[in-house]
């Protein structure tokens, strides 16, 4: 199958050589020059049917593109309710969503969110509430969560993703979308090339722990990450056409997330420690990036923590004694010091997935040794660090702790803690399961 949006919305529902048949759920895709104008034809089309929207956007996205939606509307008399949240950098957390939920009227048939990841994922959880069509006018290429069924949220202090709902609709106007922030376009790239990291771990979890694994979603994904690796330079010049190619591949990558019906093909290790790094910064106010930049950084960590795999020969008794010896009550005082109230999430869902307990350990641990060769082929096909570092500093894309604010133990931290954000088999789950977590981070940041 040919990976373009066009294509894989007109084949919406195909049935794969994996077995299953892939939804993607979203039923209208435009990006390009004049993307916005097509706005109220698409409310006003006998699919959608919308006669009062209700417009969610922050005040720098309303400058951005709420203003001229706003407009578009009135244009074509289309009435409308319209919410500007006043904060600044607002998180997405119970607190958007209630403000949401309040200020739209029971009456909207609609929600349009216009904004970047936070606005999106508020807009989606609210049109799932409401039973409505949602609508997301983009405004940045910043993140790869546009076209997901799934919201990336933080609930009581823990970074999860809820189901929400699919945007019936994405439009990203090129002119927009390229006067955007360069630092936006750049995370956009990050967000995508996590996925070096996201398809080796799927494939690894699906030796390890069953988990399901399709070639055609996962090749899918490598398409786009090959087409980002090829407009980059461009996009962060603000190239229109670079910056369009940008976009459409993070709308894949979250069409991917639903043909799989989980996030694997998209987010892995790198994306945790993001997640831990946004925890943090929620609890005790430590300084915290845009996501796609926190992957970015991820990502280089994880890949020089594979680096360490490669060649390594398990050692059994040494990873059987390593879980013998794990002591649950340090570890749970380790993340309750470390991430404050946010914890006592990740400490419950333990209780539920009992991945530290040693029985288990030692299946797992089997299986890791029967399949070593196959894992170590993984690892060899990922790049190397100094390679994907090489092509993040040709964009301008951070590298370093220090360039967001924060301290290499702050970045070792996040490393270890990332295995525990949900139960997902990640590389932090496998070096702990082969007994060399503290090793490997110490040979990493020293």
């Amino acid at each position: 199958m040919e990976y373009t949006i066009k294509n894989l919305l007109a084949h919406d529902g195909f049935v794969c050589t994996c077995g299953k048949t892939h939804y993607g759920l979203l039923s209208d895709c435009i990006i390009g020059e004049g993307a916005l104008h097509a706005l109220p034809s698409v409310l006003q089309s006998e699919k959608y049917a919308v006669k009062s929207p209700f417009i969610l956007c922050d005040r720098e996205t309303y400058a951005a593109a709420g203003e001229a939606v706003c407009k578009s509307l009135q244009d074509a008399d289309i009435a409308y309710t319209l919410h500007v949240i006043k904060r600044t950098h607002p998180a997405p957390d119970e607190k958007i969503v209630g403000e949401a939920m309040m200020f739209c009227p029971y009456t909207a048939d609609a929600v349009i969110a216009v904004g970047g990841g936070v606005i999106n994922d508020t807009g989606k959880i609210l049109a799932a509430a409401k039973g409505v069509k949602d609508i997301y006018v983009s405004t940045a290429p910043s993140m790869d969560g546009f076209a997901s069924a799934s919201s990336s949220m933080e609930r009581e202090g823990l970074k999860v993703s809820l189901a929400s709902k699919c945007p019936d609709a994405v439009i990203g106007d090129a002119e927009i979308l390229a006067a955007a922030p360069v630092h936006m376009i750049r995370s956009g790239i990050g967000d995508m090339a996590a996925k070096y990291v996201s398809i080796v771990e799927w494939k690894i979890a699906h030796l390890l722990v069953g988990d399901f694994y399709c070639p055609v979603v996962a090749d899918m994904v490598c398409n786009s990450l090959d087409a980002v690796r090829a407009c980059a330079k461009d996009a962060v010049q603000g190239d229109k056409t670079a910056v369009c190619r940008l976009t459409e591949a993070l709308v894949i990558s979250g069409l991917a997330m639903n043909y799989a019906g989980i996030s694997r093909p998209a987010s892995g290790m790198e994306h945790y420690i993001s997640h831990i790094l946004d925890m943090r910064a929620l609890e005790f106010g430590t300084p915290a990036d845009l996501h796609g930049i926190q992957c970015g950084i991820g990502t280089l960590v994880t890949l020089s923590a594979y680096e360490t795999l490669r060649g390594f020969h398990p050692d059994k008794e040494k990873a059987l004694a390593y879980a013998a010896h794990f002591d649950e009550t340090a570890w749970e005082a380790q993340l309750r010091t470390l991430l404050g109230h946010g914890a006592e999430a990740m400490i419950a869902g333990e209780q539920k997935e009992h991945k530290y307990d040693r029985t288990k350990h030692a299946q797992r641990l089997e299986i890791i040794l029967d399949r070593w060769d196959e894992i170590q082929a993984l690892i060899q096909s990922l790049p190397t660090a100094a390679e994907l570092r090489e092509f993040l500093v040709s964009i301008g894309h951070p590298t370093t702790p220090e360039e967001l604010g924060l301290t290499n133990a702050d970045l070792k931290n996040a490393f270890l803690l990332a295995k525990d954000i949900r139960d997902k088999y990640v590389l932090g789950r496998l070096l702990w399961d082969l007994g060399i977590l503290e090793e490997t981070a110490e040979r990493i940041f020293g």
